[in-house]
């Protein structure tokens, strides 16, 4: 047959050159191909659940132990979110409203230490200390310790978080607010916007009222509040008493503020509600803030059917109703998503308000608010 050393060892050697040469592909495309899937991430470290997307150069940070609050939102390092702590640390041990907060079972201010519902007055026990003064404001959710996280993920879409709280478990929120019912809430990072939608699950026997609502704390880093603009999408603007509840007048809202308009906020002392929104046709309605080059976008869904606008001024002085005891830093605006209006479950009772949404029995109430930044 011959001699065939002088041909198979050639042979092997190319292929074993080729097994190489493929190996070295592998390995590159292995080492590649998390850098290029990785544009959203979702961790936790201890009490902080942080969402990133990687492209849009946005990170959000979230402590669910404290109410479920975001407390940042860095767009290219520039946080648009309010956080007046020198640290976590100093947070966990005096947490405050901040950031994002939920406030619920009710948002805003009661005209009086109880509420109504289908057609019943419920009283609240003054002596449990979770409600507290004459007016009682924000409900008794806004730090709670109680969130759970339940779901943390990221895909090739979104990085996001979902927390649920489940009020009926707590007997001394039970007893100032009657209506067993879950609320869960869901983060989400995508396409350079944060989504916060929130669902609330009846689970008790009689239709619910929703009166929830958020009190974010938004900034810009690019000027100072009185070189900001606002723009309010809103037809309608109650008249407060001087316990800022709506005294069931409404006005016009350009006799305070052109609707849809950039309105310099250095004119402005604003603590106001606002309803009748002006939507596009998806049923969301924005709201801007524009500084020298950034801007951010406030999108409410269909089933926010009022906004609060708080933006103290500096000085004390300008056009709308000044808030009770304004931190003395004021350089933020509040731009707050309401199920309804302040004190709507009340007014409703009365006859006076008409948009009171009811989540029946065994439902669920949903809806999304948006935060997009841009110019940054």
């Amino acid at each position: 047959m011959g001699d065939t050393s002088m041909v198979a060892a050639p042979s092997r050697t190319l292929v074993a050159c080729g097994e190489r040469r493929l190996a070295l592909v592998a390995v590159c495309l292995l080492v590649a191909q998390p850098a290029f899937a990785q544009r959203y991430t979702a961790t936790r470290d201890g009490d902080v659940v942080r969402l990133a997307d990687a492209t849009a150069a946005i990170t959000v940070a979230l402590v669910p132990a404290v109410g479920n609050m975001a407390v940042e939102m860095k767009v290219k390092g520039q946080d648009v979110l309010r956080w007046p702590f020198a640290s976590m640390a100093d947070f966990l041990a005096k947490p405050a409203m901040s950031g994002i907060p939920f406030v619920g079972p009710w948002a805003n201010r009661l005209d009086e230490q109880a509420f109504y519902a289908n057609g019943r007055r419920y009283p609240f026990d003054m002596t449990l200390g979770n409600v507290r003064g004459a007016i009682p404001i924000h409900g008794f959710l806004t730090t709670a310790k109680q969130w759970e996280v339940v779901s943390l993920g990221a895909d090739a879409a979104s990085a996001w978080v979902t927390s649920r709280l489940e009020v009926f478990r707590q007997p001394e929120w039970m007893a100032q607010w009657p209506f067993a019912h879950t609320v869960e809430i869901t983060h989400r990072l995508t396409n350079g916007a944060l989504e916060v939608a929130t669902a609330v699950v009846n689970l008790s026997g009689e239709p619910m009222p929703v009166a929830i609502g958020f009190h974010p704390y938004f900034q810009l880093t690019d000027s100072p509040r009185d070189e900001w603009t606002a723009s309010i999408a809103a037809r309608r603007w109650w008249t407060l008493a001087d316990t800022k509840v709506p005294t069931g007048e409404t006005r016009p809202i350009d006799e305070l503020l052109p609707s849809g308009t950039a309105s310099p906020l250095r004119d402005y002392n604003l603590d106001d509600v606002f309803s009748d929104l002006v939507r596009d046709g998806d049923g969301r309605a924005t709201m801007t803030i524009r500084g020298r080059t950034q801007r951010l976008d406030v999108v409410l869904g269909a089933n926010y059917r009022a906004v609060v606008v708080w933006a103290p001024s500096p000085a004390g002085s300008g056009r709308g109703s000044q808030g009770t005891s304004p931190p003395a830093e004021r350089n933020f605006i509040c731009i707050e998503p309401m199920a309804g209006i302040t004190n709507g479950i009340n007014l409703a009772h009365r006859g006076v308000y008409k948009e009171l949404q009811l989540v029946p029995a065994g439902g669920t109430w949903r809806e999304s608010f948006w935060v997009r930044p841009s110019g940054f």
